[in-house]
């Protein structure tokens, strides 16, 4: 599950029962995105403009950090790579170098892509599972879906992935969700209020 607000490794044990696997540390995959736009000059919500951007850059010009996580092999840390390419932009900038916009957000999508394909794809393998499915808004990005959909076709596995033009609807994926819930036999009254900050195990 990748979005602006959540990124997640869940084993999904049936539609309404999850375990998380691997969740991040810090910054979400989309939020990495939208700030790693903004500082390239680019509008919110800023991953399509990095996704546009990419495709006319060079993904290996820039090297760029891929952070480690000790104590869970399956968590992400966005932070310290959203840092390092805002620093290359800032010390192109005070440098007076013109930095390659199109290549860095290029870079920036491989390495993102990477870092989410290789944890998935590993705790697919550890898990016994051949079948993966991603959602969220990051789902739309050309990068990720291509490198997981490759990763998983050298292996076998199936791969369930939205349509572009659902990536971004959030009110349809809360009703899917609330139709599973609903046929679980779960229901509450107005006093029920949103709470940003429930686990997806919680639910």
């Amino acid at each position: 599950m990748v979005s602006g607000g959540h990124t997640q490794i869940c084993e999904v044990l049936r539609y309404t029962k999850f375990r998380i696997i691997g969740k991040t540390r810090d910054d979400a995959a989309g939020e990495a995105f939208d700030k790693c736009a903004r500082v390239l000059g680019y509008p919110y919500p800023g991953g399509i403009h990095i996704d546009r951007a990419a495709q006319k850059g060079d993904p290996n010009k820039y090297k760029l950090p891929i952070p480690k996580v000790t104590g869970s092999e399956y968590d992400f840390s966005f932070s310290g790579l959203k840092t390092a390419v805002i620093n290359l932009a800032h010390n192109a900038e005070q440098k007076g170098e013109v930095l390659d916009g199109d290549s860095l957000a290029a870079s920036f999508q491989k390495t993102a892509a990477e870092m989410l394909t290789e944890k998935t794809i590993s705790a697919a393998k550890e898990l016994g599972y051949k079948t993966i499915a991603m959602a969220g808004g990051v789902s739309a990005n050309s990068g990720v879906r291509s490198l997981l959909e490759k990763e998983c076709g050298k292996r076998g596995f199936r791969l369930y992935m939205p349509p572009l033009s659902l990536c971004g609807d959030n009110g349809a994926m809360i009703a899917c969700q609330a139709y599973y819930d609903y046929l679980d036999g779960k229901r509450a009254d107005e006093s029920l209020n949103a709470l940003a900050t429930l686990s997806l195990e919680d639910i």
